[in-house]
């Protein structure tokens, strides 16, 4: 059976586009057209939510390979808003596309392990096993060591999930820490790409990647490029692309030879596309959806030309 990164990388290849849709909704995101459908009120709320949210997925999973999800834009709103959550990211699986988990979990001993079992691993109840959240990867940050991350690696193994980890984001206050110097001259970010590589290492597939993976942004392209060297069997997640600034030439330098090993993440821009100055005089708010398609289509096409 193919590892979890095999299966991603195969759905890249399969719809020829190394890109991931970021569903994190604000209420300000949501057209009127379906805001006005719903009362404003935590339960109206959601409702528009997963209703925009199930159309984005309707307009994008036969050309874009997976979806990421961040939970926090799901918290905010409650016990409402959890509940969106586990609607969009069910919905996104019967339409066979890939999800990603942005949970950012980065706890130790039993702690980890309880969010292990929520995410990737099953929970005991009695003598039952229950899954609680069935996605494919989560995103970690391992700040506080292996303990953070070792639960989520077996249950890895075991269940056959993926996991990204954050090793040099795309935010301008990343190099408070991760790029400090360490006493042997290398930065934080590249010590914590050689222990993915090396915490990666049983979980390699047919492409040569791991299915322990780690984030890196598109906003610094020199660390991308020598964090592409350093982490040769490391898969990347790769935000910051469009409204943070990141160019697809710059992109394209943590895809190795043969056009793999990352994947590129946009949430707003495909999200509020219909918003955006390309788009927003060729759709009305109604047509929101078909704006986000053609945005996926015209970035799609601009990360190919930029990674061939």
């Amino acid at each position: 059976m193919a590892n979890m990164m095999d299966r991603l990388i195969d759905k890249i290849k399969e719809t020829n586009n190394p890109t991931v849709i970021g569903i994190d909704p604000k209420y300000d995101m949501i057209p009127e057209c379906i805001k006005n459908k719903y009362e404003q009120n935590m339960e109206g709320v959601a409702k528009a939510i997963e209703e925009f949210n199930k159309a984005l997925i309707d307009a994008t999973f036969d050309i874009i390979p997976a979806v990421k999800i961040n939970i926090a834009f799901y918290e905010m709103y409650g016990l409402e808003g959890i509940k969106v959550f586990e609607e969009t990211y069910k919905y996104a699986k019967e339409k066979g596309m890939l999800v990603m988990a942005d949970i950012k979990r980065g706890d130790i001993g039993s702690t980890s392990k309880a969010y292990s079992n929520a995410f990737l691993g099953r929970t005991q109840i009695g003598e039952k096993e229950e899954k609680i959240y069935d996605v494919d990867f989560v995103t970690l940050n391992p700040y506080m060591g292996i303990d953070s991350v070792k639960p989520f690696i077996e249950d890895c193994k075991k269940y056959n999930k993926g996991a990204f980890i954050i090793v040099k984001t795309s935010n301008p206050s990343s190099g408070d820490l991760q790029d400090l110097k360490l006493e042997n001259g290398e930065e934080v970010y590249t010590r914590v790409a050689k222990l993915v590589e090396e915490w990666g290492e049983d979980l390699r597939g047919k492409y040569g990647y791991s299915s322990i993976s780690a984030v890196v942004g598109a906003t610094y392209p020199k660390q991308l490029k020598d964090l592409r060297k350093t982490a040769p069997h490391t898969f990347f997640l790769i935000p910051g692309y469009g409204a943070q600034g990141g160019k697809a030439e710059d992109i394209a330098l943590g895809f190795d030879s043969n056009g793999i090993g990352g994947i590129v993440n946009s949430s707003r821009g495909l999200m509020c596309a219909y918003k955006s100055d390309l788009w927003k005089d060729k759709y009305t708010e109604e047509r929101f959806a078909e704006a986000t398609r053609q945005e996926a289509i015209r970035m799609k096409n601009e990360l190919n030309n930029a990674i061939s």
